[in-house]
């Protein structure tokens, strides 16, 4: 009998193993009488707040709409510049150019993959109003080099990658003035839908957050300002206040993982993922550079192994933005990225003999067995 395929994630681990815990918070939320802004709402932003370590929570539709509204909130508009990174989805680009910013991207580290901060200098001006760093594959950028390469600029954390991930003894989602969160299904800690989240370092902005999320309303009808319907609705709040007791859990198995890959490729020619020493990376992805990738992939493939491209071109090869304005200062390192990127299986539930196999089959393909 052929072995099974060993897929590049697998959600459906996870949910088989807390299904009865879903059923109920599914049955708590149908029994109740608020389906939007209700009482798992309000506990959920509570509770990651606290695991956060961030003065609050503001749960919002997706992590691309996160990113929007954290924006607005500091005032981010047309005129502004705001500093990112290439090598990301294309929604943090999104989430500027949304604002009527101008997106300018640096060049990122080339052992994490995140912002370097030596390239922030040259690409601040007078209109430099906000630096939005990404931790990549969840390891968390160095926000302190950052703050220190841009003082008194605003710093918004895409966090899309990184719930449960640390700098120090602090999390993602503390670090920023502002952090987005995205709760995809297949994301560290996913809803059964879409979903994300602000979290806020002020009061103030919690505030100005919370009305740009619901019509533009701090009091019921009153829109005093433009707001927007990007709420997150009470299912997946009580379906995520259930995985979030799990995430410590969850990433755990995530470093399991990576630490087998590390034992079974490091005679290979992939250079494996960096881990800062003074942090806990999440392992959203494993995702390693490798010589002859296009090869490896398909011989991956062929042997049942799931593997997964991400992302294979920059911000700044897209079609959407070869008519939307940009800036770009010198990107060698991110540029060398998308040819090399392979991402490989990775989840909590991935086994021992399935970790094994995938070692197997990249020895195997580099003649390193």
């Amino acid at each position: 009998m052929p072995d099974q395929p060993v897929p590049d994630d697998d959600i459906s681990r996870w949910h088989a193993a807390i299904a009865p815990q879903l059923r109920a918070a599914f049955e708590d939320v149908l029994a109740g009488p608020r389906f939007t802004l209700g009482p798992n709402l309000r506990a959920f932003e509570t509770e990651f707040a606290a695991y956060c370590g961030s003065h609050s929570c503001i749960g919002i539709s997706s992590g691309t709409a996160a990113l929007h509204l954290a924006l607005l909130a500091l005032g981010v508009g047309p005129g502004d510049e705001v500093i990112t990174v290439p090598n990301t989805y294309i929604a943090t680009a999104f989430a500027i150019t949304y604002t009527g910013a101008l997106p300018v991207f640096v060049d990122v580290n080339p052992v994490s993959y995140n912002m370097d901060p030596a390239a922030i200098g040259p690409a601040l001006t007078e209109r430099t109003k906000a630096i939005l760093p990404v931790h990549m594959y969840g390891q968390v950028a160095d926000i302190d080099a950052i703050r220190q390469a841009a003082p008194g600029i605003a710093v918004v954390e895409d966090a899309a990658h990184a719930h449960g991930a640390t700098l120090g003894d602090r999390h993602a989602g503390s670090l920023g003035d502002l952090a987005a969160f995205s709760f995809y299904p297949t994301k560290v800690l996913g809803a059964l839908g879409d979903g994300g989240a602000v979290t806020a370092s002020t009061p103030d902005l919690e505030t100005k957050v919370r009305q740009l999320r619901y019509m533009g309303q701090k009091v019921k009808f009153d829109h005093a300002i433009l707001g927007y319907q990007e709420r997150l609705d009470e299912m997946q709040a009580a379906f995520l206040r259930v995985k979030l007791r799990c995430l410590d859990e969850q990433v755990a198995g995530r470093l399991r993982v990576a630490a087998r890959y590390a034992e079974l490729l490091g005679r290979t020619p992939l250079t494996l993922p960096g881990e800062d020493a003074a942090g806990r990376h999440a392992y959203y992805m494993y995702t390693v550079l490798a010589p002859d990738r296009d090869a490896l992939a398909a011989h991956l493939t062929k042997r049942g192994i799931g593997n997964t491209v991400i992302y294979p071109r920059l911000v700044t090869q897209a079609g959407a933005y070869a008519n939307l304005p940009w800036r770009s200062g010198p990107i060698p390192v991110a540029r060398g990225l998308p040819e090399k990127l392979l991402s490989l299986p990775m989840f909590a539930e991935l086994t021992d003999a399935e970790i094994d196999r995938v070692g197997a089959a990249i020895s195997e393909f580099y003649g390193t067995a």
